[in-house]
């Protein structure tokens, strides 16, 4: 495949994207769509590298449950086999006389005492099964005095809840040629205000006879708008100033193009700013294709159609695109 030797010369480079510039330092893409950063730390402890904390805070709703549902049972399972290694003699109340009865009325035992519940028709009686039960009551009131901190960590952690275009499109716009990606607040009442938006080219180039990766701060029709009530179209204008500038599909390919986009704003419900990433690479950008309207007026209001945020349709290419050539 032939090397990327030729972006317009009149674009500005960005030294400030926080990325090297050599290729072999990266493989697929430098950020997930989901915002988070291709990066695998190695060379470090396993209990270094990892936050437990920030794990927690970032599972899906259902993990995050399942976890916590696990846990429970898993420590309430070690209590009770502590306390069957102590003796079930030295619980007072236990009915049942078959060992799987037995163990039942142990391990509910132990549940009711993380709990601080305890109903007391099981009692310790021993001096060994008191120091465990008291042991097991601190622990019980400690763990969930952390689990009421991450259930309201995810709850009250503030996030910007936008949802991005699954494409991004090079389009005719105003005799010329724009690309384009939109994104929209899919939570009701989470309107964003004061939203600014950056996006970034990362571009494999031929250089000096090796390859290496070039960063572009993309221009943008507008960078910045006071409130986010409805979906917004970004668009860069591929003129003069863009490395964008005369490149095919194969071109970008070539080049291995990703755009990362950052977005900020102010969220009134968490009274915070907010910011979310995400990223197209090249096989997500399609040619002449524009986004089709996603609202709609009514006698009620205006009515924004989330479900059609990432549809297109196909337009007539713009034949006038400036070769590279032709600028530099």
């Amino acid at each position: 495949m032939a090397l990327l030797k030729h972006i317009n010369p009149f674009s500005k480079t960005n030294e400030d994207t926080g990325f090297s510039a050599t290729i072999s330092s990266y493989g697929e893409r430098f950020i997930n769509k989901d915002g988070s950063f291709n990066l695998r730390k190695e060379g470090n402890r396993i209990w270094d590298r990892y936050s437990l904390f920030h794990i927690m805070l970032n599972l899906p709703i259902w993990a995050f449950v399942l976890v916590m549902v696990g846990a429970f049972i898993l420590v309430n399972l070690i209590y009770t086999g502590i306390y069957l290694a102590i003796g079930s003699a030295e619980l007072q109340g236990i009915s049942a006389h078959s060992a799987w009865g037995i163990f039942k009325e142990v391990y509910y035992f132990s549940t009711e005492t993380f709990t601080t519940v305890g109903y007391g028709r099981v009692n310790p009686v021993g001096d060994g099964a008191n120091f465990l039960a008291s042991i097991e009551a601190m622990s019980g009131f400690l763990s969930f005095a952390v689990v009421t901190g991450l259930i309201y960590g995810r709850f009250a952690r503030p996030k910007a809840h936008l949802a991005f275009s699954n494409h991004a499109t090079i389009t005719p716009f105003k005799g010329g040629n724009a690309l384009m990606f939109r994104f929209a607040c899919y939570k009701d009442g989470h309107t964003l205000t004061d939203v600014t938006v950056q996006v970034n080219a990362a571009m494999q180039v031929h250089e000096d006879g090796k390859q290496t990766y070039r960063y572009y701060e993309l221009p943008l029709e507008r960078h910045k708008i006071q409130s986010l009530p409805m979906n917004w179209t970004v668009v860069h204008v591929i003129d003069e100033q863009s490395p964008l500038l005369g490149l095919t599909a194969e071109d970008i390919k070539v080049a291995d193009l990703e755009l990362y986009v950052l977005i900020k704003g102010f969220n009134d419900i968490y009274s915070n700013v907010v910011q979310q990433r995400t990223s197209y690479t090249f096989h997500e950008i399609i040619f002449n294709h524009k986004f089709v309207p996603m609202y709609r007026e009514t006698a009620k209001g205006t009515v924004l159609e989330m479900q059609k945020l990432h549809d297109t349709i196909e337009v007539a290419a713009n034949t006038e695109m400036v070769p590279v050539s032709a600028v530099s």
